[in-house]
């Protein structure tokens, strides 16, 4: 029998993009009304390399939230070839939770990334030390290297020698999009777990043609075949605690989408769980999203649930094709379209 009120134990979202100034003032409070904690992204312009930066973006974030918001911020560091092992003692000790490993050039502000993961070791051995978790954006940049296949070449190339080398260190290996991401994270052994966006499980990469070229369905790592969609929302939906939520929501200026060289990035903050829900409901799971959104990330993290409760309820509603965005203009992935739930503004006790 089809439910019409569903009812979780209120969510955390395991990686999220806020930016800063005026775009986090923008978009922050669409994640604070939905997750109590999201792991929030540090490839700013200049990336967050310190804990010293990361206290003070933090406080921005913290500054940002709207009156009465119960949200917390779940720092991170940009790793980069110069990173110092020493810091992890500082960050760990300042409630820092992981480093970012960006390949240089794979994504949005990865210019600073790391260019051979042989100058990060000295720095993974003393993560591994104090417990800080590595979070990998898993695609190989050889040019050599078909767009479609980086995400494969990668478990091969770089997470393979990266988890015999480190067997102790905890690796997100994040917003998985292929079949053989989604096999290798489910063999992996108990410190390897998974993120999987909510546009990954809801549409593959014919997506981004339909009607000619859209923009907002652009993103890195790119929408995949349906065979990859149909293994990632097999994954989602299995109840393995190594998949979670992580909605990878990626803000910019609509102009910056719609453009020659456009940015990759979709923006899922506004209707997040309305989407997974959506996902999670087509595969006949709803009852598996609970788990999905709200304990597993919590758990491999070493954090403890979250008490609060949300309430999606089954009713239609047509997403705003456009929010503003400091100066600019943002548009949310699918807007315009109708969603069959929505979030109630009831927060349950």
């Amino acid at each position: 029998m089809a439910t019409d009120i569903l009812t979780l134990t209120r969510p955390d979202d395991w990686h999220l993009h806020l930016r800063d100034g005026e775009a986090l003032r923008a978009v922050l409070p669409h994640t604070a009304r939905q997750f109590a904690r999201a792991i929030v992204m540090p490839n700013l312009k200049p990336p967050v390399t310190t804990t010293a930066l990361a206290l003070a973006y933090k406080q921005r974030i913290l500054d940002a939230l709207p009156e009465g918001a119960a949200f917390e911020p779940l720092m991170t560091l940009y790793l980069t070839d110069r990173t110092e092992a020493e810091e992890m003692r500082r960050a760990r000790d300042a409630g820092i939770v992981a480093l970012k490993l960006y390949p240089a050039g794979a994504t949005t502000n990865s210019d600073a990334g790391v260019t051979d993961m042989r100058k990060t070791y000295a720095t993974l051995e003393a993560m591994q030390r104090e417990g800080l978790l590595l979070l990998v954006h898993g695609e190989v940049t050889d040019t050599d290297i078909d767009l479609f296949d980086r995400e494969a070449v990668f478990i091969e190339r770089v997470l393979q020698p990266l988890r015999r080398d480190f067997p102790e260190l905890k690796i997100v290996f994040e917003h998985i999009t292929t079949r053989e991401a989604a096999q290798y994270v489910a063999e992996a052994g108990a410190n390897t777990a998974a993120t999987i966006t909510a546009h990954h499980l809801l549409y593959n990469r014919n997506a981004i043609f339909q009607g000619g070229l859209r923009p907002h369905y652009y993103c890195l790592p790119v929408l995949k075949r349906e065979v990859h969609r149909q293994a990632l929302l097999e994954a989602a939906t299995s109840g393995s605690p190594k998949f979670f939520l992580g909605t990878d929501s990626a803000p910019h200026a609509a102009m910056l989408k719609e453009h020659a060289a456009a940015c990759a990035g979709c923006y899922t903050a506004l209707s997040a769980l309305e989407l997974y829900a959506q996902a999670f409901e087509a595969a006949g799971a709803l009852h598996k999203l609970e788990g999905f959104a709200s304990f597993h990330g919590a758990d491999f993290y070493g954090l403890p649930r979250n008490t609060g409760r949300i309430t999606l309820r089954r009713r239609a509603w047509t997403l705003p094709e456009s929010l503003p965005f400091g100066a600019a203009d943002l548009k949310p992935l699918g807007g315009g379209e109708t969603l069959q739930w929505q979030l109630s503004e009831e927060t349950l006790a």
